[in-house]
């Protein structure tokens, strides 16, 4: 990319608290890019250094920044920073997108706004003061969402996030620990006005999150071509094998493939499992 692209937080609009309802009904008014649009605005980005061009392709996603930074509420931080820090994740999505993966920027970019906020909160959030590895900030956001749908971990739970995020199951207790002491009631209010944030806040149905859903058929979209593509690489034969052993509904058998091909069961096996060799060697090429 030209070094003249330099995005900063000083192209994006102003949020604070009082101002957050007028930024909300403006981003909301701002057109979704199409497909093809999205692709010659990234090209110009790219070979040509337009700063134009990435302040539309940022400009564009401000409203997915908001459905993401929503999902945080019960960290009890301001919506705004969180929407402010989400911002900045996009930006950076923005200067590394390669619109030749074949990819939407809204899926590339989950994962830098995602970064910024869960950062965000291990800073200003009292009781991570002191996660300061990678392992434990994994550790705090996989316990904190477990926390939300289940309640003390068993033995084997906590020996198995232990070993899964490579920390000592004393770390997986001790962090359990801080979340469970931050339980509340429902609706139970506090003497401290900072600390009055309850679960009827942010419990919510994130199954038809637009975010979520346009985020998955994205990726799903990426993996059938990336399949289609790669089988495309294959012998005739393989590509048969493949698609009746694995991608049929009535999976045919390697005695029924062995017969119609001449040849013993075993040795569709073989072809089989080298056609998969094959595939992941194309697939991972390609990504």
């Amino acid at each position: 990319m030209s070094n003249t692209l330099a995005l900063n937080s000083n192209t994006m609009p102003v949020i604070s608290e009082q101002s957050l309802d007028s930024y909300l009904h403006r981003i909301k008014n701002i057109p979704i890019l199409s497909a093809q649009d999205e692709q010659q605005l990234a090209h110009n980005m790219i070979n040509n250094g337009d700063l134009e061009a990435a302040r539309k392709l940022v400009m564009s996603h401000l409203r997915f920044v908001l459905y993401i930074a929503q999902g945080y509420r019960g960290y009890g931080l301001s919506e705004s920073d969180l929407i402010q820090e989400g911002n900045v994740g996009l930006m950076k999505a923005v200067k590394r997108f390669d619109p030749l993966v074949g990819v939407r920027l809204v899926s590339f970019a989950v994962h830098w706004i995602r970064a910024e906020i869960h950062d965000f909160i291990l800073r200003n959030w009292r009781i991570v003061k002191v996660v300061t590895t990678k392992a434990q900030r994994k550790l705090f956001f996989k316990l904190r969402s477990m926390k939300k749908r289940m309640g003390w971990l068993s033995q084997n739970e906590a020996e198995y996030i232990a070993k899964d995020l490579g920390v000592s199951h004393k770390d997986v207790l001790e962090m359990e620990k801080r979340l469970s002491a931050l339980d509340v009631s429902f609706d139970a209010p506090t003497d401290n006005e900072d600390d009055n944030f309850s679960p009827s806040a942010y419990i919510e149905d994130r199954r038809y999150d637009p975010a979520i859903l346009v985020e998955q058929d994205n990726w799903d979209k990426h993996g059938h071509f990336q399949l289609k593509t790669a089988l495309e690489q294959l012998d005739v034969r393989s590509q048969d094998i493949l698609q009746q052993r694995w991608l049929n509904e009535d999976k045919t058998t390697l005695k029924h493939l062995g017969e119609h091909y001449k040849v013993s069961a075993e040795r569709i096996r073989q072809i089989e499992n080298n056609a998969i060799k094959k595939l992941k060697k194309y697939i991972k090429l390609d990504s």
